[in-house]
């Protein structure tokens, strides 16, 4: 994966909470996500290397640098400016109902993840 396909892989997360682009699980699978997936992306614990990726999270296509940039920190802003408080609650595309932390240790590991691969 080259910087801008981990910027586009990045946007992933967000689209699945702004956009409407990502089939949802269904019942069976998002159980599944639930129980055997969420506590690993929405706690403290950061992410191990070389874990598996969803698909929706693949990107194989090239991308343009400045555009994915751009998108990523448009989503990183719309978040900012939405606050905490819209996040209480709130359902997430895979896990269900999240917690503020819940929906911040998220956003920040994935994130913080990928920047560390690239030395950022």
């Amino acid at each position: 994966m080259n910087v801008a396909q981990m910027l586009a892989h990045c946007c992933v997360t967000y689209e699945m909470v702004y956009e409407d682009k990502h089939p949802k699980p269904g019942l069976f699978m998002k159980l599944i996500l639930k129980m055997l997936v969420k506590n690993k992306v929405v706690s403290e614990i950061p992410y191990k290397h070389n874990n598996p990726t969803a698909p929706a999270f693949l990107i194989t296509g090239e991308r343009d640098f400045n555009t994915e940039k751009a998108r990523l920190i448009a989503y990183i802003q719309k978040t900012q400016q939405l606050g905490e408080k819209a996040f209480d609650g709130r359902e997430s595309h895979s896990f269900g109902s999240l917690t503020i932390t819940e929906w911040s240790n998220m956003f920040y590991k994935h994130i913080d993840h990928h920047l560390t691969q690239f030395g950022c």
